[in-house]
C-alpha cells in the first residue's frame, strides 16, 4: 500500500491570457496543450515546460501503462522531438519518479495543513483522508500506486520507499494524536493506518472519472465506516 510501504501537482495552472494587438481581425488559433506550440506561450519558461512533460507522462502511463509508453509517444503528444525531452528529464525512469513526487507533493501539502490545524486529531485525520482520496484518483495517482512495481533500479526504488515511509509515519502520528486527545479510541495504530491506506489506495484501481460519486463523497463514506464502524443495534 502507498502509505505503508504506497502513497499532485495541483492539476489547475493559472494562465495569463492576453490578446495581441493586430492590424486587422484574424481567426484565432485553438490553444495548444503543448507549451512549445502555443503562440501565446512562446516565452514559457523551463519549469513550465518541464511540468508539461511530467503531466503528459503521468496521463500516458495511466492510460497505457509505463512499459507501453515510449519517449517517442510522449514527445509526439507534446509535439516536440524526443531529444527535446532530455532538456527537462534525463530519462524515462526519472520521469516516472517525478510523476510519483508530483502526486506525493499534494499529499504532503494536505498533511502539513492537517498537522498545523487546530481541533481534534480525528477531524484533522478525516481532512487528510479527503485530500488523499482526491490525490489518488488524480493525474498522478497511478504513478503513486504503481511506480514501485515497474522494475526500477535499486536506488530509485529505495528513494520511493523512503518517501512512502515518511507519509506513513506522519499519518500514524495523526492517529496517535487522536488517541492521546481522546477523539480516537485506543487502537492498533499500525493496523489502523494500513486499513485506511488500503481502502484509499484501492480507489486508484477502480475509480473512474464518470463515476456517480465524486472523490470527496467516496472519502466521506469511508470516513463514516471508520468513524461509526459496522456495528448495528444490539
Amino acid at each position: 500500500m502507498l502509505l505503508a510501504g504506497k502513497m499532485g501537482y495541483r492539476r489547475v495552472t493559472r494562465r495569463r491570457l492576453y490578446d495581441d494587438a493586430m492590424p486587422a481581425p484574424r481567426a484565432k488559433r485553438p490553444e495548444s496543450s503543448s507549451p512549445w506550440e502555443a503562440r501565446r506561450r512562446r516565452g514559457a519558461g523551463h519549469a513550465l515546460k518541464r511540468d508539461a512533460v511530467i503531466l503528459a507522462a503521468a496521463r500516458a502511463f495511466r492510460e497505457r501503462g509505463y512499459h507501453n509508453t515510449s519517449l517517442d509517444d510522449l514527445a509526439a503528444s507534446l509535439k516536440v522531438t524526443k531529444p527535446t525531452l532530455y532538456l527537462y528529464v534525463p530519462g524515462k525512469e526519472a520521469i516516472l519518479f517525478e510523476c510519483f513526487r508530483a502526486g506525493l507533493a499534494q499529499i504532503q501539502a494536505t498533511l502539513k495543513e492537517c498537522e498545523s490545524a487546530a481541533g481534534p486529531a480525528r477531524e484533522r485525520l478525516f481532512a487528510f483522508i479527503r485530500g488523499y482520496a482526491a490525490a489518488i484518483v488524480g493525474d498522478f495517482g497511478w504513478c503513486m500506486l504503481r511506480a514501485e512495481d515497474q522494475h526500477l533500479g535499486v536506488a530509485m526504488s529505495r528513494r520511493i520507499k523512503l518517501l512512502k515511509a515518511g507519509i506513513d509515519k506522519r499519518m500514524r502520528a495523526l492517529i496517535e494524536a487522536g488517541v492521546a486527545d481522546g477523539s480516537i479510541r485506543d487502537c492498533d495504530i499500525r493496523m489502523t493506518a494500513f486499513a485506511l491506506a488500503g481502502a484509499l489506495n484501492w480507489m486508484g484501481h477502480w475509480y473512474r472519472d464518470d463515476a456517480t460519486l465524486k472523490p470527496a463523497q467516496i472519502a466521506d463514506r469511508f470516513i463514516d465506516v471508520f468513524n461509526r464502524g459496522l456495528r448495528g443495534r444490539d
